[in-house]
């Protein structure tokens, strides 16, 4: 997959100026910061009572390009058929505010996307459980045993254990206690499992074992053991005997609250995650979103939530499948149209309560620390250094697919929305990463 984070959102610019014409509220959205899936999915709302039969939201029907969009679909016509593309792509371009079609090439033919799957991640965990939520870590005390419980935070550190260890000690020596046990409860999530198009040689390289405790982001076999080992550590360090070896444990109900810490806010989780495509972020913020609607901590039944809250949107998921929200799974499959639908989603100004941490998490061209940073090589070609700086874009890397799906504002001045996405190009990936940055630039208009 792809990776990175930074600053400048070159992407939400326009949101404040842009009015948001009839043919934007497709979907009368309720703003939320608390869990709404009772609301959304189980629930009579505003939201499913004006929702339309599910369809793309690109117009089909033909249309009149301005000079700049003419120009954008003729360059596109001869560029999709670089080499470096290979035979297989789905492509769209649409005009952010009308949904007006500018150009498409197998926009409906379903490709693996790689981490461009975490988009769709992104709009169900921020619809069900709402942009300012926020994952609590626990430490509590039953009978001689301190139990570090998890709670789904993938962002948790050792800063943020060491922080738990002072208030646990404070309040086990204002107690009287000078020894405990440690032990972990990361209960919340099932045993991890591979998804399906996944292979066992993911764990723990390019994402760790779903657990619901891990610090650091570490990737090891039991993040919840390795967490578990360095509050012990911590604990330790602060005055307070451990005994013996830290194991999973279940907390019991009855057990005292010591300390516990809050993550940052969904919504800037949302962001780190985009902007770095971090993939064990992504699959703990499924199952966490599977959790609030109801249904238990799997990859089913988060990518059930995730088809859910897309139909309910009103986003047609013909040849949709996904399997995982990471997009590692290379099983899954979703055109390029579906992708720039669940863009124009985010870009909606009726959505921005839930959906604009979407287009802010996007990585902009040129900026370091991201995806589309200058270590990965992107937009420093000829054709595409002119867009730097200028093109808002999820990345996606797997082995045989590689996309790029965002927003710019091209030559007319109105934003437009693209999604490219190629499989099976015989080129080395870093060519076929160039021939998309070109893409993006030739939207943009910068590469006329």
């Amino acid at each position: 997959m792809s990776n990175s984070p930074s600053a400048d959102r070159a992407s939400g610019r326009h949101r404040k100026s842009r009015t948001a014409g009839p043919v934007l509220r497709r979907v009368a959205v309720i703003a939320v910061t608390a869990p709404v899936a009772g609301t959304i999915l189980f629930g009579t709302s505003a939201f499913a009572a004006e929702q339309a039969a599910p369809k793309t939201l690109a117009k089909t029907d033909t249309v009149t390009l301005d000079t700049a969009e003419q120009a954008i679909a003729n360059n596109l016509d001869t560029r999709v058929q670089d080499v470096r593309l290979g035979s297989t792509f789905s492509g769209v371009v649409i005009d952010a505010q009308s949904t007006a079609a500018i150009w498409g090439h197998d926009a409906t033919t379903a490709l693996m996307p790689a981490s461009n799957t975490k988009l769709a991640t992104s709009t169900a965990a921020l619809t069900i459980l709402g942009p300012d939520h926020r994952f609590t870590t626990k430490a509590v005390y039953d009978n001689g045993t301190l139990t570090l419980v998890g709670g789904g935070d993938r962002t948790l550190t050792t800063a943020d254990l060491t922080a738990m260890a002072t208030t646990a000690v404070a309040g086990l020596k204002s107690a009287g206690l000078t020894s405990v046990k440690v032990a972990v409860d990361d209960s919340l999530f099932p045993e991890p499992t591979l998804a399906t198009g996944w292979n066992s040689g993911y764990y723990p390289d390019s994402i760790a074992p779903v657990r619901a405790l891990v610090v650091d982001g570490r990737h090891v076999t039991d993040t919840s053991l390795d967490a578990g080992q360095i509050f012990a550590k911590l604990v330790a360090k602060q005055g307070v005997t451990v005994t013996g070896t830290v194991a999973h444990a279940t907390a019991a109900t009855s057990a005292v609250p010591v300390a516990q810490h809050e993550s940052a806010a969904l919504s800037a989780v949302v962001e780190h995650m985009l902007k770095v495509s971090d993939n064990d972020i992504a699959e703990t913020l499924l199952r966490m979103t599977a959790l609030a609607a109801g249904r238990p901590a799997t990859f089913e039944d988060g990518t059930a939530v995730v088809r859910q809250v897309l139909t309910q949107y009103g986003v047609s998921l013909a040849n949709f499948e996904v399997y995982d929200g990471s997009g590692l799974s290379r099983s899954n499959r979703i055109p390029a149209q579906t992708i720039a639908d669940i863009l124009h989603l985010a870009d909606d100004p009726a959505n921005a309560p839930i959906l604009k941490y979407i287009v802010e998490g996007l990585p902009v061209s040129g900026e370091a620390g991201s995806t589309l940073g200058p270590e990965w090589g992107r937009f420093d070609t000829a054709d595409s250094k002119c867009a730097v700086g200028k093109v808002s874009a999820k990345t996606g890397t797997l082995t045989g697919a590689i996309a790029l799906s965002g927003l710019t504002v091209a030559a007319d001045g109105r934003w437009k929305i693209f999604s490219f996405i190629e499989n099976n190009s015989t080129a080395a990936p870093d060519a076929t990463k160039d021939a998309l940055d070109g893409l993006a630039a030739t939207v943009n208009g910068c590469w006329a």
